[in-house]
């Protein structure tokens, strides 16, 4: 059983947009903080965004407001809207859940786990290519 899955991933040129779901399983989505990541090769991965389930957010700086992370808890969704992108921006860019719902209200929380993606992740999700061209 799949538990966490992304899609919505692609090729885009430089300045150009896409959106990143992640679909998860009920259990999960219910009882976890939710975020993604993304890792270039030869590079550790990196955080991007987290949100609580009351829909309080933290972002990396490299997001710089380019980035909206987003749920939809009627349907377990978690999304990643990513707007103006940059070649620099190209990666493979992963949705996860951990930590508890509590500890996920706290914003210096969300952002620990943004600075160490393996300190509170317990699922991954297979990953989704994200590719800007110039």
């Amino acid at each position: 059983q799949v538990e966490l899955a992304e899609s919505g991933g692609g090729s885009v040129q430089a300045g150009g947009s896409l959106r990143l779901s992640c679909a998860a399983s009920g259990v999960i989505y219910d009882n976890h903080c939710m975020g993604w990541f993304r890792q270039t090769p030869g590079k550790e991965r990196e955080g991007v965004a987290i949100i609580a389930r009351d829909g309080g957010a933290s972002y990396a700086n490299i997001v710089n407001g380019r980035f909206t992370i987003s749920r939809d808890n009627r349907k377990n969704t978690l999304y990643l809207h990513l707007q103006n992108l940059t070649t620099e921006d190209t990666a493979m860019y992963y949705c996860a859940a951990g930590g508890t719902v509590y500890a996920c209200s706290s914003d210096s929380w969300r952002r620990r786990w943004i600075d160490v993606p393996e300190n509170a992740a317990e699922y991954w999700g297979q990953g989704i290519p994200v590719t800007v061209s110039s």
